[in-house]
């Protein structure tokens, strides 16, 4: 049995999905009912002056990328969604998530800056 480098790439894109379904889902959850804003529009591990307004935004960026996730995973296990399809919607969740979240984050702070002068 040879080794093939995309079978492996493959199972650790499908079994990271799990871990990170559960911190996005989580961390929606901490805003929304816990009120814990300490992880809302990180920049360089500060949170802007107001992070209570750029709450709402953080939550729905994290709650629809763990619910996406969630449904890739169980898409995966149960109907067996073709590959290209489950990778496609899985990438494509993954890399809106990390952008909205950065641009989320600049424009907190940035709007921050703005209002202080």
């Amino acid at each position: 049995m040879t080794f093939d480098v995309s079978v492996a790439l493959t199972w650790i894109l499908f079994l990271a999905l799990f871990p990170m379904a559960f911190f996005w889902l989580r961390r929606a959850w901490r805003i929304a009912f816990r009120r814990d804003f300490s992880e809302v529009a990180l920049k360089r591990g500060d949170s802007p002056r107001v992070p209570q307004r750029w709450a709402p935004y953080a939550m729905i960026i994290n709650g629809l990328a763990g619910v996406v996730v969630s449904t890739v995973i169980v898409l995966v296990l149960f109907t067996g969604i073709p590959y290209e399809n489950w990778t496609a919607i899985a990438g494509s969740t993954i890399w809106c998530k990390f952008m909205l979240d950065f641009g989320l984050s600049r424009h907190a702070h940035n709007f921050d800056k703005k209002s202080q002068a």
